[in-house]
């Protein structure tokens, strides 16, 4: 990743291509929710940069919405907050932008992810390389924190678990913890 993180800051765009960086590899996110991510589901009720992502049904893969705690990275100056400051950002819009539009198509974000990765010569990487990354990484290391692969698979988004599992993982408070691994 540093090598990627290495080009990255000297694109055009650095701080918006790290945030897309990062929201793969240590968010999980696919390229569509990744282009549907607005600033509503990163920021609290007061604007403020959240603790998690809520990521809406309407953002995701079929009805695969979920909140996936923030990972440090994601949340400190150089991430998130650092790019805040470089867009308009009201809370309706999309957080990710490109320099014609308010907005990016999610084959825009397949096709971002496909130049940085030549570019760095990671040949076979694709915009879901990172979302690998971080599910590879999570499973590895969620035992650690008291989870169990079911947690693993709410994160990715790819299974809807029980209201009950739901409670259960709320209740036991890891989720930031998981994230924080990776």
């Amino acid at each position: 990743m540093d090598a990627v993180l290495g080009y990255l800051a000297k694109t055009r765009w650095p701080t918006r291509n790290r945030v897309i960086l990062l929201l793969s590899v240590k968010a999980g996110l696919r390229a569509k929710e990744i282009a549907c991510l607005t600033w509503r589901m990163v920021t609290d009720a007061r604007g403020q940069m959240g603790q998690a992502i809520h990521l809406e049904d309407a953002a995701s893969k079929g009805r695969s919405g979920r909140v996936i705690p923030m990972n440090e990275e994601l949340r400190t100056r150089t991430a998130l907050r650092e790019y805040a400051e470089t867009v308009w950002m009201p809370t309706s819009t999309f957080l990710i932008q490109s320099e014609r539009s308010r907005g990016m198509s999610p084959q825009a974000v397949v096709n971002l992810f496909w130049r940085w990765y030549r570019h760095v010569g990671f040949d076979g990487c694709s915009s879901h390389s990172g979302r690998r990354t971080f599910i590879t990484n999570t499973a590895r290391k969620i035992s650690t924190v008291g989870g169990s692969l079911r947690d693993v698979q709410m994160l990715a988004g790819h299974t809807n678990p029980s209201d009950h599992a739901a409670l259960h993982r709320s209740q036991r408070g890891s989720a930031s913890s998981d994230v924080e691994l990776v």
